[in-house]
This record gives C-alpha cells, sequence and structure tokens, in this order.
C-alpha cells in the first residue's frame, strides 16, 4: 500500500442494498481503494472486507468512510477501534461528521467519542454498585452482575466476539461468574461448554 494514501471502506446491511454511492463519494474524496461489505449490520463482527482493509492500513494512511455508522453501532467499539488506528500511526476521516484526524478539531471529536465511551463504562460500574448494595440492604446474597450487566456480557460475547477470560476482567468478576451468566442467558442452549478453554 503506498504511503499517505486514503483507503476507504462501505458497508450496507442488506445484500439487496447498493454500495455505488457510498463507493462513489470514498473515490470522490481521494481514495485510492476502497473495501466493501454487503450483507453486513453494523452489529456483524464478521466483516471480512473490513478486516481486510484494517490489516492492508500502514502508517501514514488514512481510513475514510462515509459515515461513523459504517463502521459500528456501538460508542465502544468505535472508540477502540479509533484508538487501535491512532496507535498504528494511521489517520481517520468521515465524511459526513467532517472528522479528520489529521486536523486538530478532528483529534478533538475523537478524544469526545472516547471520553462518551469511558463515561458509559463508569456508568456501567455505578449501576452494579448500586443494584449489589440494594440486595445486600434487602438481607439477600447480592447478585454478582446486575441484569443490564448480563445483556452486556452477552453483546460482547455475540457481537464483539470476546472472550470468557476478556469478558470476566472488563466485569472484575471470575470466569465461572460470565459462564453461569451466558448460561442463564440462554447461551448455553446454544451449545456452549464451560470447558471451551478462554471462550
Amino acid at each position: 500500500m503506498p504511503n499517505g494514501v486514503l483507503i476507504g471502506y462501505a458497508r450496507v446491511s442488506t445484500a439487496d442494498q447498493s454500495l455505488e454511492v457510498q463507493t462513489r463519494r470514498l473515490v470522490d474524496a481521494g481514495c485510492y481503494d476502497v473495501y466493501a461489505d454487503r450483507g453486513k449490520s453494523g452489529a456483524t463482527t464478521s466483516r471480512p472486507e473490513l478486516e481486510q482493509c484494517l490489516g492492508a492500513l500502514e502508517p501514514g494512511n488514512t481510513l475514510v468512510v462515509t459515515s461513523l455508522d459504517r463502521l459500528g453501532r456501538t460508542v465502544r467499539g468505535l472508540a477502540e477501534l479509533l484508538d487501535s488506528l491512532h496507535e498504528r500511526g494511521i489517520m481517520f476521516r468521515s465524511l459526513a461528521e467532517g472528522i479528520d484526524t489529521g486536523t486538530a478539531s478532528g483529534c478533538l471529536m475523537v478524544t469526545v467519542i472516547a471520553d462518551v465511551a469511558a463515561m458509559e463504562r463508569e456508568l456501567i460500574r455505578e449501576r452494579t454498585k448500586a443494584g449489589r448494595v440494594v440486595a445486600a440492604g434487602k438481607g439477600g446474597r447480592p447478585p454478582r452482575l446486575q441484569p443490564h450487566e448480563v445483556v452486556e456480557a452477552r453483546r460482547l460475547r455475540d457481537q464483539e466476539e470476546l472472550t470468557v477470560d476478556a469478558i470476566a476482567a472488563r466485569f472484575e468478576v471470575h470466569r465461572s461468574t460470565i459462564i453461569r451468566a451466558l448460561r442463564t442467558d440462554g447461551l448455553a442452549a446454544a451449545g456452549y461448554r464451560e470447558q471451551s478453554s478462554g471462550r
């Protein structure tokens, strides 16, 4: 991949949608090449063209999308991706939002996105603590995970494909707690087994 070029990424959620408009906008923006996933929703982690695009990017390149929602649906996932690009020396542009990390205002916007993701994580922790205090006050054994955390754990497992160990570390609980929560939430019915190492 030539140094300093713009690489575009486009995505449509269903197979019958056209990629033409996004592709044209990316080419008009000066993209050297465009990767495109068809029939992949923003919540889908298996996006082979995006994976190839990220693998092809080199320091000095710029990843360009027509809008932020082409990369994903969660603030947390977007913040993690942008942070990864920054660490690799890769810039980012989103045409619809006017974000360009090659400018001061673009860098500020990325910082805001990261702050929102951090705030979201802190709110989850606070709700967890509050739920445990309430449970303890009623004389019951406080649950290790609150219902909203089980939902989040399932999302991390199904959509972001994190390992059980990674999810346990995020919630600061033992991996067996995550396994029990996911089984209760129905994952066992899909063939999940505790002995699956690291998964």
